[in-house]
């Protein structure tokens, strides 16, 4: 079979986040047939529909490598029982404009965590929601909610916790079967 590249889309833009460090636990545990591309969204201006026809090179950049994508992984931090600003202003570029939004028809997976016990949860209900308008396929299960990441990732942020990495493996494998069978050709 063809290798699929999956866009993952940190939820922070804190260098030793959480939601990096899942990421980061994806592109080692991905399938061989897979590689997990962490994508940069350092420096996006905050999106003003102004701009949308002329948007900054690096918002350029990071829509043509999830268009190339043949999925995305959102890994994702909870702010006020929402999406981050940082991941929000990201959707909120790429989807613009809409006739040209690198989301449609997209299948995507769903990873949050947090340093509480409802781990980044709502975070994740917030993003289907956009989901249904963005016109997204994301998988529904396995899940990985990461509850009290503090004392799953080590101090160099990689997650030990086996029990999650064995959750990341299996959304990955899940996210792989989903994508194929939607790009499969009729």
């Amino acid at each position: 079979m063809a290798k699929l590249t999956i866009a993952g889309i940190p939820g922070s833009l804190r260098r030793g986040s959480y939601s990096l460090g899942l990421l980061k636990a994806a592109v080692e545990l991905a399938p061989p047939d897979v590689e997990v591309e962490v994508l940069d969204i350092s420096g996006f201006p905050v999106f003003n529909q102004d701009d949308q026809a002329n948007p900054p090179p690096n918002v350029v950049a990071f829509k043509e490598r999830v268009r190339a994508a043949d999925a995305v992984l959102f890994s994702l931090n909870e702010h006020n029982y929402n999406l981050s600003a940082a991941e929000k202003n990201v959707i909120d570029w790429a989807s613009r404009p809409y006739e040209s939004s690198v989301w449609n028809r997209k299948p995507a997976g769903l990873m949050s965590v947090s340093i509480g016990a409802m781990g980044g949860v709502r975070a994740q209900l917030d993003l289907r929601h956009a989901m249904v308008f963005l016109n997204m396929f994301p998988i529904n299960r396995p899940e990985v909610i990461v509850p009290f990441a503090a004392q799953k990732f080590d101090a160099n942020g990689r997650l030990t916790d086996e029990t999650t990495r064995k959750f990341v493996t299996d959304h990955l494998v899940e996210l792989v079967r989903h994508t194929r069978v939607l790009t499969r050709a009729p």
